[in-house]
């Protein structure tokens, strides 16, 4: 299902985006209702639009609920690292790169909060990783169309290349050789999201300039990889704005 976007605000997002549509199907009893401004958006745009019944809808092999709107889609759009960091060359950059999340709805949350807290960029490497498929587009709810998606090949290549442009790179880690409050995220940062359950990969620890750790205080001992993310993108928010 990577070519199609489901629910009424990733598909309303990928009309104002001006995301390429080919085709939106709308349940025959929301076209006039429900699903009027998705309705009024596309047709605006010179997207047909195709009342359709639901039971043919709910034959689609989606892993969200469509709520009563599909949307036929392009392939999502990569943008070079290149073009991006030289588009942001006015701020200080703060990256986002995966190793192997395998949960469409962790990814899809990553990028979410990524684009929430303005993150420059989410690299997404080409293999071991979520495919940005609908239940990605759904869970972002949208960010998929506003924040630049990077597909990388080789994650440790990608991270000596960050570290020559001058970026610090801190591998997400429950055994990190310091907690977040004392990682300086004011600088160039890369921060690393490893897998749900086996974290990041060996290669990947070894290459990352240190380890960072959130602080558990209750019986558990890690969070759940796309939370982790979202307390390690805000405290570096945190140390930008207190800068």
């Amino acid at each position: 299902m990577d070519n199609y976007i489901v629910g009424r605000n990733a598909v309303k997002e990928a009309l104002r985006s001006g995301r390429s549509i080919q085709r939106i199907m709308v349940s025959e009893d929301k076209v006039k209702t429900g699903l009027a401004d998705i309705v009024g958006l596309a047709k605006s745009q010179g997207i047909e639009v195709r009342p359709t019944p639901i039971k043919q809808m709910n034959k689609y092999d989606l892993e969200v609920p469509h709520q009563g709107v599909i949307a036929l889609v392009s392939a999502v759009q990569f943008k070079e690292l290149g073009e991006v960091l030289q588009e942001t060359n006015h701020e200080v950059p703060l990256l986002i790169l995966t190793d192997s999340v395998e949960d469409p709805h962790n990814m899809g949350a990553i990028i979410r909060t990524a684009e929430c807290v303005g993150a420059t960029a989410v690299l997404i490497p080409k293999r071991h990783n979520a495919p940005i498929n609908a239940t990605v587009a759904k869970t972002s709810a949208g960010a998929i169309e506003q924040i630049p998606l990077v597909q990388v090949g080789n994650v440790v290549q990608t991270i000596k290349q960050l570290q020559k442009q001058g970026f610090w790179v801190m591998g997400a880690h429950m055994e990190g050789d310091r907690t977040l409050y004392e990682a300086d995220m004011t600088i160039p940062t890369v921060i690393v999201i490893g897998n749900e359950g086996k974290g990041i990969s060996r290669v990947v620890k070894e290459a990352c300039d240190f380890l960072v750790t959130i602080p558990m205080y209750g019986n558990l001992n890690s969070l759940n990889a796309s939370v982790a993310a979202a307390v390690l993108m805000y405290e570096a928010v945190r140390q930008r704005q207190a800068k």
